[in-house]
């Protein structure tokens, strides 16, 4: 498809009358699902400069950190593939160069176009995966259709980590403001040390969406929060009565809802991140307002040792398996509505039954 310019990024986009989706050439990350109506892109673009990962010099670019997170910084932007890994690389694999989250959020993509679809393909020589994604916008509504693949090169079959790392940031997010929905049950905070703003109680279990807090009392994960710089990460077991998964995020200010539908079976977790301009060390600076909607195959952030290791949570498996030689296939829709089609009291009330037709 013939390329374009996306935030200084090379970039091939596609679009119906409602939305305008983005890919970046390096990396494959969805970069920008405009709604056209509003304006409103709810994907988080960093504040810092972005360039191809291709390019990265860790000597000559110094201000994105200088470890195995960097490369994957300096070009991340809104909704990143994380495979094979979902956090960082043990330390011997960061040494042969393998990155935070893992190749597929690094790799250069093939992207061409046929029967109405953008088809982004990439080899991952560390991993020795293949992964493609197809994507479609719906004719006539404001839906996007993925199917991804993921083909295990090797003559072993393989335990992986998948997740689809869906950031959002500003405008869209605003602090007190922005309101969540997702298909959670049992939860847990992160188990280790999250950084310095922490605030939620490590390791605690609990039920969505009233998350223990270090100082005693609950936050309400329901609604982006009003501190003035915080951080942390918990994850959600999907309910397990339902067949397919969701997480809606509502913007009361431009009153535009957009969310992801996937299969349980498929992903049965989701992990929020939250960074709100709390890392102060470079390219964060203390600029950052995000919150990740990370639904995937495993549910904590962690090297490949410790998701093996942890095998489960609450007797749901940790990671997947791709057999030798074979394909692993999944697929998940990203939909967006009005406060004519969302209204906004559902947002409010605190509804919790959201239903996705057609």
């Amino acid at each position: 498809m013939p390329e374009t310019r996306y935030r200084d990024r090379r970039a091939v986009s596609m679009e119906n009358g409602h939305l305008r989706l983005t890919v970046l050439v390096e990396g494959g990350h969805i970069a920008e699902i405009l709604d056209k109506k509003s304006g409103v892109n709810p994907l988080w673009t960093p504040p810092w400069p972005s360039i191809e990962p291709s390019t990265y010099d860790p000597q000559k670019h110094t201000g994105y950190g200088g470890d195995s997170e960097s490369k994957l910084l300096a070009g991340i932007m809104g909704h990143n593939l994380c495979v094979d890994i979902f956090g960082g690389p043990s330390a011997e694999e960061a040494a042969a160069g393998l990155t935070v989250h893992g190749e597929a959020s690094v790799a250069p993509y093939e992207i061409t176009a046929g029967d109405g679809e953008l088809v982004a393909r990439a080899r991952l020589p560390q991993a020795q995966l293949a992964v493609e994604r197809h994507i479609k916008l719906s004719s006539g509504v404001p839906v996007a259709e993925i199917r991804e693949a993921v083909t295990n090169l090797a003559a072993t079959d393989r335990p992986i980590a998948w997740t689809e790392h869906v950031t959002l940031g500003p405008p869209f997010l605003e602090k007190g403001s922005t309101q969540f929905r997702a298909s959670a049950t049992r939860s847990r905070v992160f188990e280790g040390d999250f950084g310095a703003g922490s605030y939620m109680k490590p390791a605690a279990d609990f039920d969505w969406p009233m998350a223990p807090l270090i100082s005693g009392g609950y936050e309400d994960l329901r609604v982006y929060t009003r501190r003035p710089s915080s951080t942390g990460f918990t994850t959600h077991l999907m309910d397990p009565h339902r067949d397919t998964a969701y997480f809606l995020a509502f913007s009361p200010r431009s009153k535009v809802a957009f969310g992801y539908v996937w299969k349980r079976a498929d992903f049965p977790w989701l992990g929020i991140w939250e960074e709100n301009y709390c890392r102060q060390q470079g390219p964060w600076n203390g600029k950052t307002l995000t919150r990740g909607m990370e639904f995937g195959a495993s549910p904590m952030p962690e090297t490949r040792r410790e998701m093996i290791a942890r095998g489960s949570l609450f007797g749901v498996p940790g990671f997947r398996w791709i057999p030798a030689k074979s394909t692993v296939e999944t697929s998940y829709r990203v939909a967006f509505g009005t406060a004519e089609s969302v209204p906004e009291a559902l947002l409010w009330t605190g509804a919790e039954e959201v239903r996705f037709a057609g």
